[in-house]
């Protein structure tokens, strides 16, 4: 089953089994269906393992049945699988809808579908930023009246409800769909948007040559293409756009730019004038996120914003009420000895090292909690991310960084986070590897001091945040 073989109508008609449901790109894609009123169940190994309960519970609560992840949830030829294209087939769901003759859809062919055949559309791409521009955009067509949906990988604050504790996704009823896509397994060419936001193009999980060329046709499928000038990588592939709409702090050929010398950072927010370039008007915005790769992201926001017509002062207000997202240099708060706890989503070195620039601009000791987010990933940039953290972190400054994320399966586990620790300390920073997430909130907890800030980071885990909550109560 394909994107293009599927018929819209049928998306609210069959049943829907989601294998992995409380994944990050599952969850609002199951909720966006249920939301227009399909039938939606689901599975998860996290669940069996007991972890994420609250999550799992409010799903259940929306009208989702949940099964174990033992085959049992699917029962019918008529029930859709969605499972990621890296689900091994010995999976129990996977085995039992091969022998009912399941149709099998991947999570970003059901997005493509549900995406392409919304009357307008802003995908949001690039290799960080994603899911915070697709928030701020999000937020900016919600706050002026036009009623979005909005799929992210991310908690969305601003519509976080005692309903809806896990806002990763909206669903409007307006004509606009907003959505970021994901480059790492090239679905990005997939969809077809109306508008395509580019922010940054950087090593992740694919070659520069790879990248190039799929942000590059990405920009190319759209009416409008929103490129960010400042980054090289991305400012080289805007003579794909058919029509092009700029941003940067930097470049004065940005369309959508800031004015020189107007950027003002504090620790929990960042101030500029934002300059529209095309008719000669400046807006005062005010974010209360920190950091200058924020302002980058509010940038592509209030860019992609105006290619749908939003006027640009109207949508520099929006931003000014943009609450964030979870695990986005989220401050979990200050201790009573004056440590603060800061949960954070950086797991890439583009990510990591946004997250530490916005850290080492204001006083104080650095403790880097980082828990990779799987062995693959860690042989992939390992060199990048050691380089990374070496290079932004002083001597005051500590690494601590605990075994990969595995919650099982088939994966090749021969390099892990000793690896990682020798490179940081070769490349002269700071770093400890101790293999349990306990012991190093213990070792934590007995190094910190007035004064320092502790982040946690890593992705795919859910639980960070607890440890994270955790970590700030044993330091009271």
């Amino acid at each position: 089953m394909t994107a293009s073989t599927v018929a819209t109508g049928s998306l609210t008609t069959r049943p829907w089994f989601f294998c992995g449901i409380g994944g990050s790109g599952m969850l609002p894609l199951a909720m966006i269906l249920r939301g227009l009123g399909a039938s939606v169940s689901g599975s998860d190994r996290s669940r069996d393992q007991g972890r994420s309960t609250a999550k799992f519970a409010w799903l259940e609560s929306k009208g989702i049945a949940l099964y174990p992840q033992d085959g049992s949830g699917v029962t019918s030829s008529e029930q859709v699988l969605v499972a990621s294209a890296a689900v091994e087939d010995t999976v129990p769901e996977v085995m039992q809808a091969k022998a009912l003759g399941c149709e099998r859809m991947s999570r970003a062919q059901l997005l493509a579908c549900l995406f392409n055949a919304a009357p307008r559309s802003v995908a949001v791409g690039g290799t960080s930023g994603k899911s915070t521009v697709t928030s701020m955009i999000g937020w900016i067509l919600t706050d002026t009246g036009r009623n979005p949906t909005i799929m992210n990988g991310a908690v969305m604050k601003n519509f976080v409800a005692p309903d809806a504790p896990f806002a990763s996704a909206r669903v409007g009823e307006g004509e606009m769909f907003v959505s970021e896509v994901d480059e790492s397994d090239g679905s990005i060419a997939l969809y077809r948007p109306e508008v395509a936001v580019l922010g940054n193009v950087s090593l992740d999980h694919k070659s520069l040559e790879e990248l190039r060329d799929l942000f590059g046709n990405f920009l190319g499928a759209a009416k409008t293409a929103v490129v960010n000038l400042d980054d090289a990588e991305s400012a080289g592939l805007a003579p794909r756009a058919a029509q092009l709409l700029s941003f940067g702090i930097d470049s004065p050929q940005a369309m959508i730019g800031v004015e020189p010398g107007s950027v003002v950072q504090w620790a929990d927010a960042i101030e500029a004038r934002i300059l529209d370039r095309r008719v000669g008007t400046a807006h005062h915005l005010t974010l209360n996120q920190p950091g200058r790769h924020n302002l980058y992201n509010a940038l592509a926001a209030l860019a992609g914003s105006a290619a749908l017509g939003v006027p640009l002062g109207d949508a520099v207000a929006s931003l000014g009420s943009f609450a964030g997202l979870a695990r986005r240099f989220d401050v979990i708060g200050t201790s009573a000895r004056g440590v603060t706890v800061i949960d954070d989503f950086g797991h890439n070195p583009d990510k990591v090292s946004a997250t530490l620039t916005t850290l080492k601009a204001h006083p104080g000791r650095v403790i880097a909690f980082f828990q990779p987010h799987g062995y693959g990933p860690l042989r992939q940039m390992g060199a990048e991310l050691a380089e990374t953290f070496a290079r932004m972190l002083g001597g005051d400054d500590v690494v601590i960084v605990c075994d990969p994320v595995y919650f099982g399966g088939t994966v090749d586990r021969s390099e892990g986070s000793e690896r990682l620790v020798e490179r940081i300390r070769a490349a002269g920073g700071h770093a400890e590897h101790i293999a349990s997430r306990e012991a190093c909130g213990v070792r934590i907890a007995a190094i910190a001091q007035d004064g320092d800030r502790v982040v946690v980071m890593g992705a795919r885990d859910d639980t960070l945040t607890t440890f994270a909550t955790e970590l700030l109560a044993k330091m009271a």
